[in-house]
């Protein structure tokens, strides 16, 4: 299976998607390297703590423990995670390797980013979100009471090591809510990976080998490519937040205790999608389309009880507000997108509201 490079003005690294590709981890540990700290929460370690254990052999290593959830994904629990990287031994020279889901991925990708002013991280993500998204690009960052990821720091990682085997242990719902940024991979870049989620749901969600490794390679590709080209989010970058400036607001206003980040990510993109209808920049047929494909992966928590008015106001809270201006990545067309501040905040509200009621 193909590897994929991230280039930065900093570094580059591999991003590999290879079935049984955990088991060459120490490949990827520097000669010099001091101690290696697993970081990941107790049931992931539970399935891969011991292959992780073999595949380093001799080389000392310590395992971190973090309770998971996105409501603990604060700064209180980096400060912990860092006092027992200094009880066991961590140093200049200590390695990270973040093994688990995209909040494990962001959280420890976080402390090595901080740590002794930065330690190198290596990204093992288990979960398909992380895979095809959070783990790729060196974005990294906690969530404050106010939104989501608002600190955080880029880090880029050494490598990044993909085993699509892995999903066949995700509950179903965590795998449906990774297929919703492999959507949103489709809309923004690519049709075909697009036609491929709406017309396979069946292959899909049984997953069939040959599409689950197409899916993932191509959202791989895709993410790679983006980041290379825009590595701090100051231009391109900014079309991987389709479906996430209105999904973090639902998260938020929730208390990130009802939606699974990518089942955010789906409602994001059904009022993102509404939106661009409202703007007469997309076409009827493509609209209903992306809303028929993110349905088709449902089902998805309940949307009873939210107020749309206090959406719209966390909006403004989103960290790519610049100035009071909320940068909105709205579709054109099915695999085009197009990044916009100038949209009338009462077809925003119209778009929440045609969102929540579809």
């Amino acid at each position: 299976m193909p590897s994929y490079v991230v280039k930065t003005p900093q570094c580059s690294y591999p991003v590999v998607v290879e079935r049984g590709g955990l088991a060459k981890l120490r490949e990827y540990i520097p000669e010099r390297a001091g101690k290696v700290f697993f970081v990941s929460t107790e049931d992931v370690w539970q399935l891969y703590g011991a292959e992780m254990g073999r595949v380093l052999g001799n080389l000392p290593h310590e395992v971190l423990f973090f309770p998971g959830g996105e409501t603990r994904k604060r700064l209180a629990g980096v400060e912990t995670l860092a006092e027992q990287l200094v009880e066991k031994g961590g140093d200049r020279s200590s390695v990270v390797v973040a093994v688990g889901g995209g909040i494990l991925t962001d959280v420890a990708g976080f402390l090595a980013a901080i740590f002794m002013r930065g330690i190198p991280v290596i990204q093992v993500p288990t979960t398909l979100l992380a895979q095809v998204d959070a783990a790729i690009g060196g974005k990294t960052g906690v969530n404050l009471v106010a939104g989501k990821n608002l600190i955080g720091s880029f880090h880029q990682p050494l490598a990044v090591l993909i085993d699509p085997a892995v999903l066949d242990t995700l509950p179903e719902r965590e795998y449906r809510a990774g297929l919703f940024e492999i959507i949103k991979h489709g809309v923004i870049a690519d049709a075909e990976l697009f036609w491929l989620m709406r017309r396979e749901p069946s292959r899909v969600m049984s997953h069939a080998p040959d599409v689950v490794d197409r899916m993932i390679c191509d959202s791989v590709r895709i993410k790679a490519e983006v980041v290379s080209g825009d590595e701090k989010e100051e231009d391109r970058r900014r079309i991987l937040n389709f479906g996430h400036t209105f999904g973090h607001a639902l998260e938020a206003e929730t208390g990130y205790s009802r939606f699974l980040h990518g089942e955010a990510v789906a409602w994001g993109m059904k009022a993102a999608a509404s939106l661009g209808g409202l703007e007469r920049m997309l076409p009827a047929e493509d609209k209903q389309e992306i809303l028929r494909c993110v349905n088709a992966y449902g089902p998805f928590p309940p949307l009873n009880g939210i107020d749309p008015s206090r959406l719209a106001a966390r909006l403004k809270s989103d960290k790519k507000t610049v100035k009071g201006k909320i940068h909105f990545v709205l579709p054109e067309r099915i695999g085009a997108v197009k990044i916009t501040s100038n949209v009338d905040e009462r077809l925003v509200l119209a778009a929440i509201q045609e969102a929540l009621a579809c």
